[in-house]
């Protein structure tokens, strides 16, 4: 594809799992890891989720695998589009993640290509999350984030 897209660079690939710390005993079992918990969802303080006290339930965990990130995540007990899609179809892949180095311009770019815009964060450093309405398209979410800016901070997750 030409033109411009903010899918070109696989970050990582999440899975909704029931119990991630089962999850990431069985991964560490076959040699998938180390595991890392993702940085506190309070870093976003800009958000556009179907639920927000859903959404901070989430559990993240994160294993660099092959060159991007292998992420599990668990659902709470809120209402979330991940404790939806665990009810509906089992354990499974729940989005595909790509990188772009400005949000805004990625979801704008995004927004030309037809697909629109579904959940949103930002943290104050303008790194954050867009995730589109591409499942019944694309048999999976897209997402793409922009990275924060590492001064000082844990690696990006």
């Amino acid at each position: 594809m030409g033109g411009d897209t903010p899918f070109r660079t696989l970050h990582h690939i999440c899975v909704v799992v029931a119990d991630i710390d089962r999850a990431v005993a069985f991964y560490t079992a076959v040699g998938i890891g180390p595991w890392r918990d993702y940085p506190p969802l309070t870093q976003y303080t800009e958000l556009d989720v179907p639920d927000p006290r859903g959404f901070l339930d989430l559990r993240y965990k994160y294993a660099e695998v092959g060159g991007f990130q292998y992420q599990l995540v668990q659902p709470g007990a809120h209402d979330s589009p991940q404790r939806r899609f665990l009810e509906q179809h089992g354990e499974g892949v729940f989005h595909l993640g790509f990188v772009v180095d400005d949000l805004d311009a990625g979801t704008a770019s995004a927004e030309a290509l037809g697909v629109h815009p579904w959940m949103r964060g930002k943290r104050p450093d303008g790194s954050g999350f867009t995730y589109f309405d591409t499942a019944a398209q694309a048999g999976v979410t897209l997402e793409i984030r922009q990275s924060p800016t590492p001064k000082g901070q844990a690696p990006e997750a």
